[in-house]
């Protein structure tokens, strides 16, 4: 590869609490990521743990940007963007290990084709399994493509022939936060992350956007890292099932008919009406009341 075509990225990872993630990503980024091409910014949402202490003892090079409260997601990642210096962004998950330099690829792929906006990676398992790192375009139909694809997953044979269709670089409608790449310009143009996501389908919200611009978002297989999948809401699950549904309903209301909106809705009410009554889970009946509520 010809070190000619790195130009200069900014890597943002934005950190909650995830210190003993986090030691092993930045790690993998001080071993595989040239740093005459590419600045590493971390933004810190008022963690609790030693996290600052391991970025401040460790990782002294590290742009350290702490926020006085947990803004989530999207937003620190904004927050990130704001003092960002690259031509690309680079918007990485501190559960994720790089196994090479995944940047010239990414460039190149970038540079050679002005009408692509995103490229996400190919994600790996710790024990080097395929994951989904794609989705379609969220709404009614696509919410069934993406459990089809994931309930897939649970089947080997099935899920081959998953991984098998994705050998080539593809144009997809969503690729997952975890990796994501995208011209700083165009971030920028966007606002970046609509920060009414505290955490869920930001994602997906930033790629339709992009495609609304008239931009591709394209997957790429030829480059690959490791991703843990949800270690950070993994303590905290049941208050992030709330969460997930109240970035849902906000999304559907952002982007899709109103028929959608509706059949959405029921179908919530029914779903957790029946949960509460098996379980009395106070969590399900803040779905509930976020399904009649939301405004």
């Amino acid at each position: 590869m010809n070190t000619q075509l790195i130009k200069s990225v900014s890597i943002i990872l934005v950190n909650y609490n995830g210190a003993d993630v986090l030691i092993n990503c930045l790690n993998s980024l001080e071993k595989f990521i040239p740093k005459d091409n590419c600045e590493i910014i971390l933004v810190d949402n008022n963690s609790q743990d030693n996290s600052i202490d391991i970025v401040d003892n460790k990782f002294p090079e590290i742009k350290l940007i702490k926020l006085p409260r947990n803004v989530g997601f999207g937003a620190g990642n904004n927050a990130g963007a704001k003092v960002a210096k690259g031509e690309f962004l680079l918007l990485l998950n501190t559960d994720t290990i790089l196994t090479n330099n995944i940047l010239p690829h990414l460039i190149e792929l970038m540079s050679g084709n002005q009408d692509v906006g995103v490229i996400g990676t190919k994600l790996l398992f710790p024990d080097g399994s395929f994951q989904i790192s794609f989705s379609p375009e969220i709404g009614i139909r696509g919410e069934f493509q993406a459990q089809k694809i994931h309930k897939y997953a649970e089947n080997k044979n099935a899920f081959n022939i998953i991984e098998q269709d994705f050998q080539d670089i593809k144009e997809v409608d969503i690729v997952v936060g975890a990796a994501f790449f995208i011209r700083a310009n165009l971030f920028n143009l966007l606002d970046g992350f609509d920060e009414k996501f505290f955490m869920y389908f930001e994602d997906s919200d930033l790629c339709q956007r992009v495609r609304n611009e008239g931009y591709k978002i394209i997957y790429t297989p030829h480059i690959s890292l490791i991703h843990l999948r949800g270690h950070s809401v993994k303590k905290i699950s049941n208050k992030m099932s709330v969460e997930y549904r109240r970035s849902q309903i906000y999304y559907y209301h952002k982007h899709r008919p109103m028929w959608e909106i509706l059949t959405l809705r029921v179908y919530l009410i029914f779903k957790f009406l029946y949960q509460y009554l098996k379980t009395s889970n106070p969590y399900s009946w803040e779905i509930i009341k976020l399904s009649f509520m939301y405004k």
